[in-house]
């Protein structure tokens, strides 16, 4: 007798009323910006708005409600918290100094920081989910799983920084590093420890505090959520490739970051069709 298949969890339904409450901030935040800072400066305050917006719901539909709202709270704070702390005192990440380019702050760190924080650590945590356990979210509290996860998926997020980085310095100037002879195209290898790190402990602690039990259904809002966060990874990864700088950093985009994708997204096609894992 073939064996069954476990039961699939959907997580439930909301009604989207935190859209509602976070809709004046972020317009009020998108405003402000828009008056007091030049262009680029609101290109880059709406794009980030945007992906939070398109993260926070894929992460509703994969994780649920809550625990959406925790990972993204989560990582915000851990995230403020690196960079304040990496500004001012030279933890995780060596001595730097954030500019004006990237709009309004809170202490020393620009607000579209934390939010990026959730959306990169959203989609490093999916990505390694499919790569190491054909589903997009972990279905178990085993604690070497969630640390196994939590470590592939702070590789995921910090290989998007090989390249990110650089351009935001040498292009953007959206911070001035204190030491500009580092071992990474003058950017300094401790950075990207401090990424390691920092991503490390924000998936670990979402997954310690509320990571679900039971796999996903692959439903229509489910396959578009964990899509979402494929295609964002795979646009940062398409910008670099274009306009990367150092030009050797677009070469390792496409090898850094190409590579879990390519293998992401091959596992994200048959999990949205069960049954049919194999080619015909």
């Amino acid at each position: 007798m073939t064996q069954q298949p476990p039961a699939l969890a959907t997580p439930p339904r909301n009604n989207h009323a935190e859209y509602l409450l976070l809709l004046p901030g972020l317009l009020a935040f998108v405003s402000f910006t828009a008056r007091d800072f030049p262009l680029t400066t609101t290109a880059l305050v709406v794009a980030s708005v945007l992906l939070f917006v398109a993260c926070l719901w894929a992460a509703q539909q994969l994780l649920g409600r809550w625990p959406a709202l925790v990972f993204a709270l989560l990582a915000a704070a851990v995230g403020w918290f690196a960079e304040q702390m990496g500004s001012s005192h030279g933890w995780f990440f060596g001595q730097y100094a954030y500019t004006d380019v990237l709009g309004i702050r809170m202490g020393d760190v620009p607000l579209v920081i934390p939010i990026m924080w959730f959306a990169l650590c959203l989609i490093g945590y999916v990505m390694a989910c499919f790569l190491l356990w054909r589903q997009p979210v972990l279905a178990s509290r085993n604690k070497g799983a969630m640390l196994l996860t939590s470590f592939l998926a702070a590789m995921i997020v910090t290989a998007f920084d090989l390249g990110a980085d650089p351009y935001f310095v040498f292009v953007l100037k959206a911070w001035i590093m204190a030491k500009t002879d580092g071992g990474w195209f003058g950017e300094t290898l401790q950075g990207f420890a401090g990424w390691m790190f920092i991503s490390f402990v924000i998936v670990l602690g979402y997954q310690w505090c509320c990571a679900p039990c039971a796999p996903v259904q692959p439903t229509t809002h489910t396959r578009r959520a964990a899509l979402i966060a494929l295609l964002i990874y795979a646009s940062g990864m398409a910008f670099q490739m274009a306009l990367g700088h150092p030009i050797e950093t677009r070469a390792i985009a496409f090898f850094a970051m190409g590579t879990p994708l390519l293998v992401a997204t091959a596992t994200w096609w048959q999990w949205k069709q069960p049954g049919k894992e194999h080619l015909n």
